[in-house]
């Protein structure tokens, strides 16, 4: 008896594959071995990234927050530090927020924790 083999479901698998390598260099859109080792790379990348990516922000709300903070003679290190014995709730998202786009309002929460 001949070898049956599932040749719908494997054509279907690698259709897959390269209908998402659509638009990659070289062998890495038309080649099936390359394109898949390239699309499965990408993978690892995207979900290393997207815990980079988190990492990138919080970094740049610090910053942001910080040169807010040093109009007011405050270091950023000071100025957490007192907001949270002060028990005032604000994530560094929104006091980046605040400090960019509201400075009147990041001003009054400075002078509140003075």
């Amino acid at each position: 008896m001949p070898r049956s083999v599932n040749v719908v479901a494997s054509r279907t698998r690698r259709k897959k594959i390269m209908k998402q390598t659509k638009g990659y260099f070289g062998a890495r859109k038309n080649v099936w071995t390359v394109a898949k080792n390239a699309y499965e790379k990408g993978l690892t990348y995207a979900y290393r990234d997207r815990r980079a990516k988190k990492r990138t922000f919080r970094s740049l709300w610090i910053q942001r927050i910080n040169a807010g903070v040093r109009e007011f003679d405050m270091s950023y290190s000071e100025f957490m530090g007192k907001i949270k014995a002060n028990n005032i709730d604000l994530n560094r998202k929104v006091l980046a927020d605040l400090a960019m786009n509201h400075p009147a309002a990041f001003a009054e929460i400075v002078k509140k924790v003075k």
